[in-house]
């Protein structure tokens, strides 16, 4: 059975390994987006009776008026600009055309807020069709040969359209140097449409612009920057007071479970202070900065890794109830070794990769090994706190038992939010899937953000480092159960000369 397990985990870590060795792969073959969005040679899609390209969508801030006169053109803007976009035809689509002719064909570019979205297209005249058809011109509900489009009456100039024209034969047309400014708040998204067939093959280069008033970060996560340099301060703050503890009573009982519990500090520390440079990077450039966006998926990784680790281990009595893991340490340290490997795939995926291109399969297949680990991770700790606190309370060792009492009702609480969390967060992209709700996504990251501070507190408070340790230290003899225990010949003598000490006691009081 021994040889089976270790069999079985032999050939998991290599599973793991092969899936982050594909996922690297389709890293390379995707392009890091962000605010600045790029073309390069995309086709249109045929939808209905129109061909359409999305051009990207972007949750934007309404512009601001500049603080004062010295601030540059752009201080306070919000924006959609245009850069170098170019339609490309074939050349059979251009050789059918007339030299003369001023417009050949037209590619249009639409911005809309997404509560516009049924202003484009024949939505609001009850027809599926996205472009103009002769029957429609004959009504003058739209001109023919161009999409359909319903104007706001409270904002007339809204949805936005930009038109491009094709001139003669040629194959090729470059869009204006167009700036749309964004007067208020929305989700706001690109289309690019044309509703003539002979430009079937059309490819579009370039590339667009999304600018917020405070700078590049997507409105989404423009909040998040801020919650991470709040974060940043508060780990920092505990580990300045975990590390006066932990100096104070240096003297005293310091166990193995405080230098993995500084680990997981510094790590938090370091987590935080990475992605608030990297929020901060790509706020000025619109792009994820690659160097600093890898270090910081690897950091939380890591993290998540070893807080787990630390949370079974505690459970586990180590250091605490026991000297050792014993026996199932390789088996801990090979969990660890695979959850990381699997969390660190889907990390550089989503980060570096646009995960909505991928099919629901792959989906799944990059989700599911880190929701199993994740449950083997919950069902391992819940089952080995119930066997410490089940011989705590034989062994009447009431310090400690209450000790692991507080921890249990911590560690309660936090999965019945994280579950009822879970929960919310599925009824929100549920009824979301526009992310109409885009100035409030933020909370649902800063959450998990926040339940991981809160444990690593619990455990500090609880086992922090005092004058006495009786209360959360192994002491010789209190091992319940017998696992990690190796005596050495001292260890025996001394205990053979107890009990015979204890025998001739016994003698005297009989005498």
């Amino acid at each position: 059975m021994e040889q089976r397990g270790i069999w079985a985990t032999k050939t998991c870590s290599q599973g793991f390994w092969i899936s982050l060795l594909v996922f690297l792969c389709m890293i390379t073959t995707t392009q890091v987006e962000g605010s600045i969005h790029e073309y390069r040679n995309e086709a249109f899609t045929p939808k209905t009776n129109a061909f359409i390209f999305h051009g990207g969508s972007e949750g934007l801030y309404a512009s601001k008026a500049p603080p004062d006169s010295s601030g540059t053109t752009q201080s306070g803007k919000s924006f959609v600009r245009f850069e170098g976009v170019t339609f490309r035809r074939t050349k059979e689509s251009a050789s059918r055309q007339e030299g003369m002719q001023e417009s050949t064909g037209v590619v249009e570019a639409i911005i809309l807020d997404v509560q516009d979205r049924k202003r484009i297209g024949g939505a609001f005249l009850k027809i599926n069709a996205i472009c103009c058809n002769s029957t429609l011109a004959e009504t003058g509900s739209c001109k023919l040969g161009e999409v359909i489009l319903q104007k706001n009456p409270d904002i007339p100039s809204w949805p936005r359209v930009i038109k491009t024209h094709f001139a003669g034969k040629n194959e090729e047309v470059k869009m204006g140097s167009e700036e749309v400014e964004i007067n208020s708040n929305g989700m706001y998204h690109l289309y690019f449409m044309f509703c003539n067939s002979e430009l079937k093959g059309t490819l579009i280069n370039g590339r667009t612009v999304w600018k917020n008033p405070n700078g590049y970060l997507p409105g989404k996560l423009t909040p998040l920057m801020t919650v991470f340099g709040i974060m940043s301060l508060a780990y920092l703050v505990l580990g300045l007071v975990w590390f006066l503890r932990f100096v104070q009573f240096w003297k005293g009982i310091i166990i193995q479970l405080h230098y993995h519990i500084t680990a997981v500090i510094a790590l938090g520390m370091c987590e935080t202070a990475v992605w608030y440079f990297e929020y901060a990077n790509f706020n000025s450039a619109g792009l994820r900065p690659m160097g600093i966006t890898l270090w910081a998926v690897t950091f939380t990784t890591v993290k998540k890794t070893l807080s787990r680790l630390l949370l079974f281990v505690v459970t586990m009595g180590f250091g605490v109830v026991r000297p050792a893991l014993g026996g199932i340490t390789s088996n801990v340290l090979v969990l660890g070794l695979v959850y990381f490997i699997a969390s660190e795939a889907f990390e550089l995926v989503k980060y570096f990769g646009n995960i909505n291109d991928f099919s629901k399969k792959t989906k799944v297949f990059m989700v599911l090994p880190v929701v199993f680990l994740d449950s083997c991770f919950i069902l391992w700790i819940f089952s080995s706190l119930s066997k410490t606190l089940e011989k705590l309370q034989m062994r009447r060792n009431m310090a400690k038992l209450e000790l692991y009492r507080k921890f249990t009702n911590a560690l309660a609480v936090s999965l019945l939010l994280s579950i009822a969390w879970i929960g919310f967060e599925l009824y929100f992209n549920t009824t979301d899937p526009l992310s109409e709700l885009w100035q409030v996504a933020w909370v649902i990251p800063a959450f998990w953000t926040l339940l991981a501070y809160f444990l690593l507190v619990v455990i500090c408070v609880l086992w922090a480092p005092s004058c006495n340790p009786s209360r959360y230290a192994y002491l010789e003899g209190e091992d319940f159960d017998g696992e990690g225990i190796s005596l050495t010949t001292g260890d025996i003598a001394t205990k053979l000369e107890s009990n015979a000490l204890v025998e001739d006691l016994e003698e005297d009081k009989q005498e």
